[in-house]
């Protein structure tokens, strides 16, 4: 039987203080009762003694010390999950909020999850198509990788991480793939686009949505990514399906978890962010990947905004330990009017090697990502040249190469947000520019290669 007890002696914003407590556990699900009949729910954060600290999901306004009831429910924070989950809406606990029926769980799951063993992860190797070139081409995510997108207030991560969500889908016959979307902290009319761009897409059809407001409490944003990563576990490791989850945005949840410590008193550290950020995240970030064994696989594209631009921001610093690379949205592209914004030359996908070649994409892919990527640069480089002392001062392979860095950025990156390229479309654009470069400049793709791809003329002028 279940105790209530009447012995609230403090609540500060978020938190409750509990004193006389028994057998009280961390992470214990709480139902609390106000004075006026309303019900609230919180969980356990701390337990000392006989306190226990609750975080009230809902806010603590209205609380009133001495007729406030509370009990102890004995079990986590669960998720009833099932397959009639994908194409449905819900908020950041769970709660269906698109006017459908309840979910008839099949199963409650504790939301905490459980970590994947490293005895028996299987290591990513199988491609994973996004329809956008910048990714497919030279930053190829695959199945079971973390690959954040670091992006910049203001600048259209929000578009992109649509773009994915519509258009990612893994190459084979007979995969049954899903996309499960967090958005953490997002205002009404950005919820409202994503809810809007993928119901008139059909993208709805094969994802699960939750969806957490600036207006809703903080409580519930730190609960929407685990949310989330329970619905794709029981997707990916139950159904056998291919998951690709993201999460956006991760620097709202940083910003929800500094808001809790702050209210618990804790030591802060660098720039009032909790000691254990680094541990948090990783208690998401590592909830991806493959298991030896089991069909399925979980993806995941958390996107972040940097705040100042500031890469070495603790939330995209941080993050960049616990992932296997990061794709990084450019302001310079973004006033160029290139969609989508991504810059090639500091993004990274550390496991790309292992997802690309004969078999997986094409035999030519990693050849000509090298070149490209080389060519890129050297056309930044030439271009910053020719500013400083003039484009007569270039030679025909720098002007060669700083007219290939302009055609990259308008015909391979500049693709708008409703183009899905095919992994063939992509390779196919990149050697149509590579066209532009001298043959005997194209050192990173092997003579029996340019011999079958490099044909007819260069991409018009």
């Amino acid at each position: 039987m279940l105790k209530e007890y009447k012995s609230v002696v403090e609540v500060v914003g978020p938190l409750m203080t509990v004193e006389g407590v028994e057998g009280v556990t961390y992470e214990e699900l709480v139902d609390i009762e106000l004075q006026n009949g309303e019900k609230r729910r919180g969980r356990v954060i701390e337990v000392n003694g006989d306190k226990a600290m609750v975080q009230i999901f809902e806010g603590s306004a209205g609380i009133n010390l001495k007729e406030t009831k509370v009990r102890f429910l004995g079990r986590p924070l669960e998720l009833g999950v099932s397959p009639d989950m994908i194409g449905r809406v819900f908020d950041g606990l769970g709660q269906p909020i698109d006017n459908g029926p309840k979910i008839i769980p099949e199963k409650k799951l504790d939301i905490n999850g459980m970590p994947i063993n490293p005895a028996s992860r299987d290591y990513p190797s199988e491609f994973i198509q996004t329809g956008i070139s910048t990714i497919d081409g030279l930053n190829t995510l695959v199945r079971g990788q973390k690959l954040p997108i670091f992006s910049g207030s203001g600048l259209p991560h929000n578009n992109v991480a649509a773009q994915i969500a519509r258009q990612a889908k893994v190459l084979g016959s007979g995969e049954k793939f899903a996309v499960v979307f967090a958005a953490m902290g997002i205002t009404f009319e950005e919820a409202q686009f994503f809810i809007d761009d993928f119901t008139e897409t059909g993208a709805i059809d094969r994802a699960v949505l939750f969806v957490n407001l600036a207006d809703d409490p903080a409580i519930e944003r730190l609960a929407t990514p685990k949310m989330a990563l329970t619905c794709a576990e029981y997707l990916a490791f139950d159904l056998g399906m291919h998951v690709l989850v993201i999460l956006t945005d991760m620097t709202n949840y940083a910003e929800a978890l500094r808001e809790v410590s702050a209210a618990r008193k804790e030591v802060p550290g660098r720039r009032g962010y909790p000691g254990y950020l680094y541990t948090d995240l990783s208690t998401i970030y590592e909830r991806a990947g493959k298991i030896k064994g089991k069909p399925g696989s979980i993806t995941q594209i958390p996107i972040l905004t940097m705040p100042e631009d500031d890469i070495t921001h603790p939330i995209p610093d941080l993050t960049g330990y616990i992932t296997e690379g990061q794709i990084i949205l450019s302001r310079e592209l973004y006033k160029q009017g290139i969609e989508p914004p991504i810059n090639a030359i500091p993004s990274l996908s550390r496991l790309k090697d292992k997802g690309i070649g004969k078999g997986k994409t094409r035999e030519d892919h990693a050849d000509t990502m090298n070149q490209i990527y080389a060519g890129y640069t050297s056309g930044k480089d030439a271009k910053e040249l020719a500013v400083i002392l003039g484009e007569s001062a270039l030679s025909d392979s720098d002007k060669a190469f700083a007219k290939f860095a302009t055609k990259f950025e308008e015909k391979y990156v500049n693709q708008g947000y409703y183009t899905n390229r095919t992994i063939e479309d992509t390779l196919n654009t990149g050697w149509d520019l590579l066209k532009i470069i001298p043959r005997s400049e194209l050192k990173r793709i092997s003579d029996k290669l340019l011999d079958k791809y490099l044909s007819g003329g260069g991409v018009e002028n």
